[in-house]
């Protein structure tokens, strides 16, 4: 992966050489939601379509404070990654307004050639974390943080998988580790989560409905997963690993069993995390 450095280049240079005029464009970063906060729109999520993202960049407010009445005809958009970070997603242009109910429009938007070679590659420090509209002058002063390896991670295996808290972040929501995200959902199975400061364990579970995916997910979101035990914790000394993987057909009593083995043999009850 090639760093960039912050201080040698910023958007303004990107979007010069690509003859894109900062003056005549808007920035956009979109963050995964459930649904907008301005309407009852579907969001977006890390594994979203090209076109899943284009259609829910083309619905926006019709308040004029929160989208601009008349629009530049080029948007440059981004996708949230972590407080202050957005990836490039595209650069779209805009060809007009189609639909107004009052509450949504719609524009007809089509996705343009330019930064193209930078898509899911270029990112950048998004200084402003509760802002996602930007005008063009502004986000040109935004620095480049990373130009990455375009090539997709491939999956090292269940048996490698030994992830800190920021990599288990990034696998859940960057798109160069959707080959992970298909891997982790295919099973289920026993997890351990170390607290690297003092080396105790919690020994958990994904079975029934979570599979190990849908599980870390949670743990990627807020840092304890809905787990009592670990809530209070600084979730940047986990670390993430698989202790046994089945298939999604197991009976949930092996599941059980396999997880009281682990919780013995790793002693997580008396000297680690576990309650019971």
């Amino acid at each position: 992966m090639d760093k960039v450095s912050a201080m040698a280049l910023t958007l303004d240079s990107i979007f010069r050489s690509a003859e894109i005029d900062p003056a005549q464009i808007q920035v956009i970063r979109h963050a995964f939601v459930g649904k907008r906060e301005d309407s009852e729109m579907q969001g977006i999520h890390a594994d979203s379509t090209d076109q899943e993202i284009l259609e829910y960049t083309a619905q926006q407010s019709a308040n004029p404070r929160i989208f601009p009445a008349i629009p530049p005809s080029i948007w440059v958009v981004f996708v949230k990654e972590g407080g202050d970070r957005a990836r490039f997603w595209a650069v779209v242009r805009n060809h007009g307004e189609v639909s107004n109910d009052g509450s949504s429009r719609r524009f007809n938007l089509e996705v343009a050639d330019d930064l193209s070679d930078l898509t899911n590659r270029l990112v950048i420090g998004w200084r402003s974390p509760r802002t996602w509209r930007l005008n063009g002058p502004t986000a040109s002063h935004y620095p480049v943080v990373e130009i990455a390896d375009s090539r997709p991670i491939p999956f090292p295996g269940f048996d490698s998988l030994v992830l800190d808290y920021p990599q288990l972040q990034a696998i859940m929501r960057e798109h160069r580790y959707s080959s992970w995200r298909t891997a982790l959902s295919s099973v289920i199975g026993i997890y351990l989560i170390t607290d690297t400061r003092d080396g105790r364990h919690y020994v958990g579970k994904a079975d029934g409905v979570d599979n190990i995916r849908q599980r870390w997910s949670a743990y990627a979101a807020n840092g304890h997963g809905g787990n009592v035990e670990l809530r209070g914790l600084d979730p940047d000394f986990f670390r993430f690993s698989l202790l046994r993987v089945f298939d999604p057909s197991t009976p949930t009593r092996a599941i059980d069993m396999s997880e009281s083995h682990f919780k013995v043999a790793l002693d997580s009850r008396k000297h680690g995390l576990n309650r019971n």
